[in-house]
């Protein structure tokens, strides 16, 4: 094969990718986890960030058999699509065997960082509803957006989410697995490597939310996605020069823990996880 005959396969896959259809719900996972199995929470800024960002949490809940749950911080800012946007979450969460939290019927509005700035009473109060999730679930991992993920909305989570850990008591630890979609992070820690089952899951579930791929086919892209990331994340991670490893897929985020109030490093803080390893050694 040439480069010209490489690089049109790729060209032909996106165009065909755009047709795929939402997958079958087929995985009653949820019944077959253990009531004392670890929790881990995706904050979701909007319905589909759960399967754009949730390789890692879809093989904690593979692997090590852990009870993953999607909050839906929001459904959206379009008033008059978030009966159909919670409905397509639903199927997405089905789908991938993860449980599902909404703060509100209709989700939380205007997580930014504009309503923390200007509107206190409205963002304490989205605070302590986050901080009462946090109470009552006790989760080993929660995943948020870094800090400097672009789009407001995913700031905005990033920070309601801090803003509620610190309210909690000094006592209550956790881990902190940092994502990334609309901006890069400069400083990742982690590469997870993801099969063409957990990708392909994920394009499935993301195919659920039909509503927004219409309007823009992303999930026929997200594979391309997950191949870039191995190789930013190789040097990203293992440091400039560094050798990749051998990875299709691939998913960058920043591990932290929670611990007496603040975020803290963790041990062996660089580092690929093959699909070798169990998903689960990595928070023990």
């Amino acid at each position: 094969m040439n480069a010209h005959g490489f690089v049109s396969q790729f060209e032909h896959l996106i165009k065909k990718g755009r047709s795929l259809r939402p997958g079958k719900i087929i995985r009653p996972a949820r019944a077959r986890i253990p009531a004392s199995a670890p929790k881990a929470l995706i904050f979701s800024p909007h319905p589909d960030d759960e399967c754009i960002v949730g390789g890692l949490a879809l093989r904690l809940l593979r692997e090590a058999r852990w009870n993953v749950i999607n909050v839906a911080v929001t459904l959206g800012s379009q008033k008059s699509r978030r009966a159909a946007r919670r409905r397509e979450l639903c199927d997405a969460c089905k789908s991938l065997g993860f449980g599902l939290i909404l703060p509100r019927e209709q989700g939380l509005e205007r997580i930014t960082l504009k309503s923390r700035k200007h509107d206190r009473a409205h963002w304490k109060a989205a605070v302590k509803i986050i901080a009462r999730i946090l109470t009552e679930q006790r989760p080993r991992v929660i995943f948020v957006p870094h800090e400097n993920d672009w789009h407001p909305a995913h700031v905005g989570t990033h920070f309601l989410v801090l803003d509620a850990l610190k309210i909690l008591p000094a006592s209550f630890p956790c881990h902190v697995v940092e994502t990334e979609f609309w901006g890069q992070m400069t400083e990742p820690n982690l590469l997870v490597e993801l099969g063409a089952a957990e990708a392909g899951d994920l394009v499935a579930a993301l195919a659920c939310h039909t509503g927004e791929v219409r309007r823009n086919a992303y999930h026929a892209r997200l594979p391309a996605w997950l191949v870039d990331n191995v190789r930013r994340g190789a040097e990203l991670v293992a440091g400039p020069g560094g050798a990749a490893p051998d990875f299709v897929f691939g998913a960058i985020y920043r591990r932290r823990k929670w611990s007496r109030g603040r975020l803290i490093p963790v041990q062996s803080q660089r580092r690929f996880l093959s699909r070798t390893m169990n998903a689960g050694k990595l928070f023990e």
